[in-house]
């Protein structure tokens, strides 16, 4: 069974969630891990990863507190779920994986996966999910198979985008966090995934890097439209504009999700595109030039705000690094891992403010 043949929303019935890293336990290759142990903390039992057995996330990946890492399934008790924690280039699960995936399957464990090799392909683990009742969730299989009709939004709807000038740059995050901070002070918020690790926290979402490239604007679309009645959408934003591989999802989210407004992202002291050591990263102002035009030919957009990425710096680094690029810009500048949202969610409000008063 895959995602598409039930209710996305079964991803958040899982309360005792193992996150399978064996192997791959570093901040590039186990995002999907780190972002779940961070906004799913309570749901987290523990992580697998057999070297690092004995530790606890927290010293693993700098979040999840105390959520242990054990080598075996065995060690923790209640498992509902095991979830494939990495996101390495090509989307592909290690072979070495199997006799684990084998045993949850066995254990009538649930399997959700993120990657482009889907579960659902694998004859054996189909059969062994029917004899047991386990699910197999393929997380960005989908059926979307809608070309964009350019439809209005309902007016005090207003749409944040996160964008940026490269991939795994940190732009799920700043909309997490963006909506987490609207909601903290009473406003309607809500966070619309287009990743698999967002969809994995949020429980819903498109996973538009596997959508057909006609109904990408589509189905981002859709997905808006029946998210209307919020007042606030945080839109995951992906890839580049200006990435020589993704771009393409980048311009049919700026489409597809007609923004008001959007957050640029960057991190600082990254110079290469990524995936591409030999390519440069084009210059910022450039890239929110592009992001702004292109959301404009579908619906008057701008740049209300910043989020900086300084996780390479010191607290002395990114503090001048903020104040440097908010003089520059003349925006609203932060970064949400260091300092919260609190500058992005005002910039929110704002423009909701302005966009009443028309």
């Amino acid at each position: 069974m895959s995602v598409e043949d039930l209710s996305q929303s079964v991803l958040l019935t899982h309360r005792r969630i193992a996150l399978l890293t064996d192997g791959y336990s570093t901040p590039f290759l186990a995002k999907t891990a780190i972002n779940m142990l961070r906004y799913r903390t309570a749901d987290i039992a523990a992580v697998l990863d057999r070297k690092e057995a004995g530790a606890i996330s927290q010293h693993l990946f700098g979040t999840g507190g105390n959520v242990p890492v054990v080598g075996n399934l065995s060690d923790v008790a209640d498992v509902d779920a095991l979830y494939i924690g990495i996101a390495p280039p090509g989307g592909k699960l290690p072979e070495e994986w199997q006799p684990v995936i084998l045993e949850a399957l066995k254990r009538k464990i649930d399997i959700v996966s993120g990657l482009h090799d889907f579960l659902t392909d694998n004859g054996v683990y189909v059969r062994l999910a029917a004899e047991s009742g386990s699910r197999l969730i393929d997380v960005r299989r989908n059926k979307h198979k809608e070309t964009a009709q350019c439809v209005s939004f309902r007016h005090g709807n207003v749409r944040i985008h996160a964008v940026g000038h490269d991939c795994s740059i940190g732009k799920m995050v700043v909309s997490l966090e963006i909506q987490k901070g609207l909601t903290a002070i009473g406003q309607d918020a809500k966070f619309l995934a287009t990743g698999q690790t967002g969809i994995m926290i949020a429980g819903e979402g498109v996973p538009v890097d596997c959508v057909v490239a006609d109904f990408v604007n589509g189905a981002t679309e859709v997905m808006v439209k029946q998210n209307e009645q919020h007042d606030f959408l945080l839109i995951e934003g992906q890839g580049s504009i200006s990435h020589p591989a993704y771009s393409a999802v980048t311009l049919g989210l700026l489409h597809g999700c007609a923004p008001d407004g959007l957050v640029f992202c960057y991190e600082a002291g990254r110079t290469k595109v990524k995936g591409f050591n030999n390519i440069d990263i084009p210059l910022m102002t450039a890239q929110i030039q592009a992001c702004e035009m292109n959301a404009n030919f579908r619906h008057p957009c701008k740049t209300i705000g910043i989020a900086i990425n300084t996780g390479r710096m010191t607290q002395q680094e990114a503090l001048a690094e903020i104040a440097k690029t908010e003089q520059s810009y003349g925006l609203p500048t932060c970064d949400v891992y260091r300092n919260g949202a609190d500058k992005l969610v005002n910039a929110c409000l704002a423009l909701r403010k302005e966009l009443l008063s028309k």
